[in-house]
Order: C-alpha cells, then structure tokens, then sequence
C-alpha cells in the first residue's frame, strides 16, 4: 500500500536571514517540518494546510511547490510526501494556538542555519536547501495568480438558449463546491472571471464563502477574445499590478491569448508549463507564483488535477 502525505516549510523574515518552523515529536524524537497523513477524499493541498494548523497551530496559504520526497515507511511500504512553502504572516502568528500533545512535544522558530543543524533527516535539509536558495534569488516571496477553466458545463449541443447563459452541468455545480477548500489552500484575493453563466457560477461558491466580489470582465469571454484579443490581453496584464494574489475564471477557446500573454512573464519549462495550460480539463487550474519587486516574472507554475491519491 502506497502512503500519500503532504507539509509545509514554514517561513517568516528575519533581517537578511529566514526562520523556518520545526515541530519536534516527542515518540520519535526527531525535528522534521509540519507534515501529516492525505485523509480519505482530501486533495494534497488541503492535507499541507490542515496538518500546519493540527501540529502547530497556525493557518497559512500555500506559497510555491517545493518537492516530492520519497521513503520506505512501515513494511517496505512507499511513502510519497509533497512539500510547499507558506511565508507566515504576523497576523497569523497572533492568531497561532499550539499546545503541546501527543504527537508534537514543542514547536521552533530558527533561524536558517539552526534549523539545518537541527533536522534530523537528509532528505529534509535537501528541502531547506532549496528553500534558502530561492530566498537568496528572490524567489521564495511569491504571489499566486491562479488560472481556471470553467467547470463541466451543459454541451452547446444540448443548449438551446444564450451561449452566454449555458449554465453549468451538475456535475459542474458539485465541482465548483468541491473548488471551495482547494482554491483556498492558496487564498486568491481577487477573483477576476468572464461574466458568462458558466464561469460565475464556477467561482460564486468560493467568492461567497471568502465574502469576496467577483470582478467581472467580458474581454475573458471566448466571444471577446476572439473578437479582439488585445482587449483579451489588457486585461490579463492588469493583473501584474496588482499587490493581491489572483484568480482568473474564463473559457478553453480564450485560454490561447491568456497563457500567451502570462507566458510572456516566464522563462524556459516555467514559460512552457504555463503555454501547456490551454490544455487545461473543466474545473482545472493552474497556479502561477511571480516574484515580488519592481519587475514580477513567473518563478514557478503548479497544475493542479482532479486526481485525488
């Protein structure tokens, strides 16, 4: 049997240094990041967030994906453990409740260096390593903007009203729901969608949930991108200015001029990844981290699936 699991290396700024969180377990007596078990139905990103929060008392949102580690657990048993990193903000220390329990004796801020010294496992140090070197580039401090594809909507062929108003399939409607606690491991802010039927109500769940507006834009519908791509592009571009992280809704024939005009921030397999995205299923979604600085470009790019391990 194959064991899925998923944590978070945990980061606050100090100076021109880092900290990173480590919980110690008291019944293996080992330093390790916060990580924890996929429960049943459970996406991966939901498990980060969640263990974050039952092993040291602190909610935080997905920052870049780190690595897949492997390891032989149990019987020979394959353990598969994803790890992103997630900058901790002061507000969510002030909000932090950990206590102490049976499984996490204490937690620790340390510095970079400390922390090396102090985990007890290689493959966790491989981690931490490639967390300072984004640091030391500029590239740890992400914000996400998140490309979606509408999700399963009633086929044109079976809709006889408005192309504008095609609604969404009940299988949409109920991944839309299950949209809700994935799209928030990562907390898009702003939530930019096509005003069609079928992308709305592919994002109203979450924008209600969050108590969020959704900002409506109709250069995103397929009509108008293939009308005037340039307006299709003007307004994808607006995102870059913005400080907030983002959500962008819209349709599969629009997805060609978004992920050329977001691609054109991006290099080498990051600007690849992001082009592959006008492959994108119904209800699939893209997460892109750019830097922060005068210049955003992206750093990293995430496909996130409805495959559930």
């Amino acid at each position: 049997m194959t064991v899925y699991a998923a944590g978070v290396i945990c980061w606050r700024e100090a100076g021109k240094d880092i900290e990173v969180l480590l919980v110690h377990r008291e019944q293996y007596d080992d330093w390790a990041f916060p990580k924890g078990k996929q429960d049943k139905g459970e996406f991966l990103q939901e498990t980060a967030v969640r263990e974050v929060e039952e092993e040291a008392g602190i909610k935080v949102r997905l920052g870049r994906k780190l690595d897949i580690i492997q390891y032989k657990v149990g019987k020979g048993e394959d353990k598969f453990v994803s790890y992103w990193a997630s900058k901790v903000s002061k507000k969510a220390m002030a909000r932090s409740k950990f206590k102490p329990n049976k499984e996490i004796a204490q937690i620790e801020w340390l510095s970079s260096q400390e922390a090396m010294s102090r985990l007890t496992y290689a493959h966790d140090q491989k981690l931490l390593s490639k967390v300072i070197e984004f640091h030391e580039n500029g590239e740890l401090e992400t914000r996400a903007l998140v490309l979606l594809r509408h999700a399963k909507a009633t086929p044109r062929d079976q809709w006889s009203g408005e192309e504008a108003k095609r609604p969404l399939l009940p299988e949409g409607e109920k991944q839309a729901k299950r949209l809700v606690k994935l799209l928030d491991a990562y907390g898009p802010k702003r939530l930019v969608t096509s005003p069609w039927t079928r992308c709305k109500d592919t994002i109203k769940p979450y924008s209600k949930y969050r108590k969020r507006t959704l900002i409506l834009r109709s250069q995103l519908t397929e009509l108008r991108s293939a009308l005037n791509p340039k307006k299709t592009k003007d307004a994808v571009e607006d995102l870059f200015d913005q400080k907030a992280s983002a959500l962008l809704c819209s349709h599969r024939p629009a997805l060609p001029t978004i992920t050329m005009t977001l691609a054109s921030r991006a290099e080498g397999p990051v600007k690849s990844s992001i082009l592959e995205a006008t492959t994108l299923s119904p209800g699939e979604f893209v997460v892109m981290r750019f830097s922060v600085g005068k210049k955003p470009r992206f750093v990293d790019s995430e496909r996130v699936s409805w495959t559930v391990k």
